[in-house]
């Protein structure tokens, strides 16, 4: 599965109504990849929502040093892809974010992920936190 924002923040956060249905999922994956973008955009989200920081880089230490976890640093290569389908799909209300998630995804054969963004659902993509 792609771990997503939302998922991560969901499975962060006890306090989110969807923490255990992210928990369970997280736990019942074979795989997991996230990239260094989901990991920015989580930073900015906790923030939004009150999280303590020390809290939130301590989950992303933790994320990214774990070897059943694969994290992507995008390249150049991969942001060109990125923006190349935000060109493609204007109107859709898709992130940067969002659209490497997609690359990766179909890149890598993944048709699930830890999200609640219905973005993916819109992409042919199953969203497993809903």
């Amino acid at each position: 599965m792609l771990l997503d924002t939302s998922g991560l923040l969901a499975l962060l956060d006890a306090r989110e109504p969807l923490h255990p249905l992210a928990c369970d999922a997280y736990s019942r994956a074979a795989t997991r990849v996230t990239h260094g973008l989901v990991l920015a955009e989580l930073v900015a989200l906790a923030n939004a929502r009150g999280l303590p920081i020390g809290v939130v880089l301590t989950f992303l230490r933790a994320l990214i040093a774990n070897p059943e976890i694969e994290t992507i640093w995008p390249n150049e290569v991969l942001t060109s892809q990125a923006l190349a389908m935000l060109v493609a799909r204007q109107g859709r209300g898709y992130s940067l974010c969002d659209a490497v998630s997609f690359i990766v995804m179909r890149a890598r054969n993944i048709g699930e992920s830890l999200t609640t963004d219905k973005h993916f659902e819109d992409e042919g993509l199953r969203r497993l936190v809903i």
